[in-house]
């Protein structure tokens, strides 16, 4: 079966080495590639993933154009790569036309590392661009192991933004939100959300992450490792060990995320 890790990370070779070991300084877990491209691409030939989302993050509002310059330099067939835009960034409605313009699916935001709530009415302009080019945002939500538990991406945020722009297509992370499952199964389980599974397996027993995905909307469940920090031939493996039906298996793998990437190419069902 083809396959599309919808939440994957790789950084240019000049500084892969030093944004990994900035990045596991305060992380509890051990990297499995070195955050290069090259290696994500051996770790796809190797797990059977046919596409790749690469979702950067813009920590600093002057780095749009060197992530744009970096993403139309490695985009290809099998990577396909999401530009992220600072919420203190001052030209958020002209970068969004270029991502727009330059035929990128989408962004990445993490609130954790960009400093933000995700109800904060000072993104809204930032959301009402997304909704009106048609562009998805795909948000880290929920906790994250580098940092207190700060309540910045909760699920109840999560549907405060929903509420307030139900046109938006908003992807939520680690099964709705990291480490908040409690939340995300009285408050969004079962609705239209868009959940990406990566970082549940080994968090959340694997009865429960099975209940979430046959109690959820089959057609927003999306299939992601969050590589380098897991690996993907055994996050394929889990998902597989839960037995689901083969329709809903196919939708998490492929068919979703094809829909939200806007490709029909596979030649495989």
């Amino acid at each position: 079966m083809s396959i599309v890790d919808f939440h994957t990370h790789a950084f240019p070779e000049e500084i892969a080495e030093r944004a990994m070991a900035k990045l596991q300084e305060n992380c509890a877990v051990k990297a499995c590639l070195n955050g290069t491209l090259n290696a994500l691409i051996k770790s796809m030939d190797k797990s059977g993933v046919q596409k790749a989302v690469i979702c950067n993050i813009a920590t600093k509002p002057e780095q749009f154009y060197s992530i744009l310059k970096w993403s139309q330099k490695i985009r290809s067939e099998r990577i396909i790569p999401l530009l992220s835009i600072h919420p203190l960034d001052s030209e958020i409605k002209e970068h969004v036309k270029i991502i727009k313009e330059e035929g990128f699916p989408g962004i990445k935001m993490h609130p954790f590392y960009q400093d933000f709530a995700i109800d904060d009415e000072r993104i809204f302009p930032l959301y009402e661009e997304l909704t009106e080019r048609q562009l998805f945002i795909i948000m880290h939500c929920g906790y994250d192991i580098s940092f207190p538990q700060w309540d910045i991406a909760s699920p109840q945020r999560i549907i405060n933004v929903i509420n307030k722009f139900p046109q938006l297509k908003f992807i939520t992370t680690h099964l709705g939100a990291w480490k908040q499952w409690d939340e995300v199964e009285r408050l969004m389980l079962g609705k239209n959300i868009y959940m990406e599974i990566s970082f549940s397996f080994g968090w959340l027993s694997e009865h429960k992450i099975k209940e979430f995905l046959l109690k959820h909307p089959s057609d927003f469940i999306l299939f992601g490792t969050d590589s380098p920090w897991a690996d993907q031939s055994r996050e394929i493996e889990n998902l597989k060990s839960l037995s689901l039906p083969e329709e809903l298996s196919h939708k998490i793998l492929r068919k979703n995320a094809e829909k939200l990437l806007g490709i029909n190419d596979f030649k495989n069902s």
